[in-house]
């Protein structure tokens, strides 16, 4: 069998080509794919022509390289078998499970270090959804959320939900989810939400305050957040964000929104409420934190949440990679009963 991979070759145009399977170099191993996770937020932006171009693909992952110009080959979340190895590598590694930020295709060669062995107590599916998760332990790692603390999340697709399921396991005073599609609120429940509104009542729920008439901060607590993050999307719901999070608090943009513009209101509230607006992407750690923290630690601590949540839910869809046009136009016509797709390579 040929190998198969997804290639984007222009907005809204999906092919699936073929190759013959690759020889492993004498220090890659050959690994055959049994699954693929769709990232549905940067791929939707690759498949509707609203990813900057002439932004490297991902500087930090090999398999990535050039431009995000078509054509281009992406994801990041494979997990196979090992199939074959080189001369220079030791056969204990022949048969053995594991995951890869390479793209979509169901063989490809990489070397030991690009591996990451699946643990025997994780399903290949659930190891699919691994970068999702690490995401959202680094918007933990960079919001810091404090005990006592009222924290909103906008959006839950499949990062919001696993952001709000890493939220859930700390002390807060309240963990809000925003979503305007009502499964993916009962979802947001089900991970940890304390309570999921519709964008058009998140407003209603929240009463941030101003400064005090000296300059300081309120003298006591009032009804904004003190932590927002929006995951959204949406550049317009930047905007309300920042709307609901009270005097000195934070918001962390963990949206990528492409090369869609995102048109601030500044000139109200957020001009004396100082406010921080943080940028977090999982391709690097806060400087704060690199001292004691790398991306390997960062990784092990998914690993962990991986295996404490239910992450299987998530995965609504599974779909045969030769027809990967159509799940990335289910995703961008029919969001509303997608969250997480995988596309499967045992059985074309």
């Amino acid at each position: 069998m040929p190998t198969r991979t997804v290639t984007f070759t222009a907005p809204r145009e999906v092919r699936v080509t073929e190759s013959p399977v690759p020889t492993p170099e004498a220090d890659e191993l050959l690994v055959e794919t049994e699954y693929s996770g769709v990232s549905p937020g940067t791929e939707l932006l690759i498949y509707r022509g609203e990813a900057p171009k002439s932004l490297d693909a991902d500087e930090t992952i090999g398999a990535l390289g050039g431009s995000l110009d078509y054509p281009l080959r992406y994801g990041y979340a494979a997990v196979g078998t090992v199939a074959a190895a080189g001369d220079a590598v030791d056969d204990d590694w022949l048969d053995r499970r594991v995951f890869a930020f390479n793209p979509h295709e169901s063989h490809f060669c990489a070397t030991p270090d690009e591996l990451h062995t699946v643990p025997d107590d994780c399903s290949m599916a659930a190891a699919s959804l691994l970068p999702n998760v690490e995401t959202a332990v680094n918007f933990a790692m960079d919001g810091r959320p404090m005990v006592g603390e009222r924290v909103v999340v906008f959006g839950q697709g499949l990062v919001g939900l696993l952001t709000t399921a890493v939220l859930s396991s700390f002390p807060l005073d309240e963990l809000v989810t925003v979503d305007r599609i009502e499964t993916r609120r009962d979802l947001s429940r089900a991970f940890g939400a304390d309570e999921s509104v519709p964008p058009d009542e998140v407003e209603d729920r929240f009463d941030p305050s101003g400064p005090s008439v000296d300059g300081d901060a309120p003298g006591r607590t009032s009804g904004g957040a003190d932590l927002t993050f929006e995951l959204s999307g949406n550049p317009e719901a930047l905007n309300t964000a920042i709307g609901v999070t009270e005097y000195d608090g934070r918001v962390v943009v963990g949206s990528w929104y492409g090369t869609k513009p995102a048109t601030l209101d500044l000139g109200g509230r957020f001009h004396r409420s100082r406010i921080r607006l943080e940028n977090s992407q999982v391709s690097t750690l806060d400087p704060s934190l690199r001292g004691r923290w790398d991306s390997d630690r960062r990784l092990d601590v998914a690993w962990d949440r991986l295996a404490e949540l239910d992450v299987e839910r998530l995965l609504t869809h599974r779909v045969p990679v030769t027809e990967a046009a159509r799940a990335y136009e289910r995703l961008d016509t029919e969001p509303s009963d997608a969250v997480g797709i995988l596309f499967t390579y045992r059985n074309p």
